[in-house]
């Protein structure tokens, strides 16, 4: 737990999207299958064409193995893609890979409910393993 940079310290939300904002935590039960889910309401990027704000809701579900999400690190890194231009569909696809890398999970599946746009309304669901 000392390695931790973000919990309990007043940081800058992060004016780009970098993966090592991402920080781990010891899983005191690495041998019990369990799942943990984690809901931002606030999503928000931009649109990669028109650069206008593009609204959701994440949800990401896993099934921890040796690690679990520090929960601060995860919001600094959700915040950070505010200045994001990415697809919806890349953006769900890209939080899929870096959690992934820095958790290992035994399973995780990551679920964008865009805001409707135009009409029509996005929703994105990505998970490892692929299945």
């Amino acid at each position: 737990m000392k390695d931790l940079k973000q919990l309990g310290q007043i940081t800058k939300v992060p004016t780009i999207r970098d993966a090592s904002t991402l920080e781990r935590i010891d899983n005191p039960s690495p041998s019990r299958l369990y799942e943990v889910t984690l809901h931002s309401k606030e999503f928000t990027s931009l649109c990669p064409v028109t650069g206008q704000a593009d609204f959701g809701e994440i949800t990401i579900s896993y099934s921890p193995g040796s690690h679990l999400i520090e929960t601060k690190s995860l919001k600094m890194y959700l915040a950070s893609y505010r200045n994001e231009k990415l697809f919806n569909e890349q953006t769900v696809n890209v939080i899929l890979d870096d959690l992934v890398a820095v958790l290992h999970p035994k399973s995780i599946t990551i679920l964008g409910v865009f805001s409707q746009r135009g009409g029509i309304q996005l929703t994105v669901k990505a998970s490892h393993p692929d299945g």
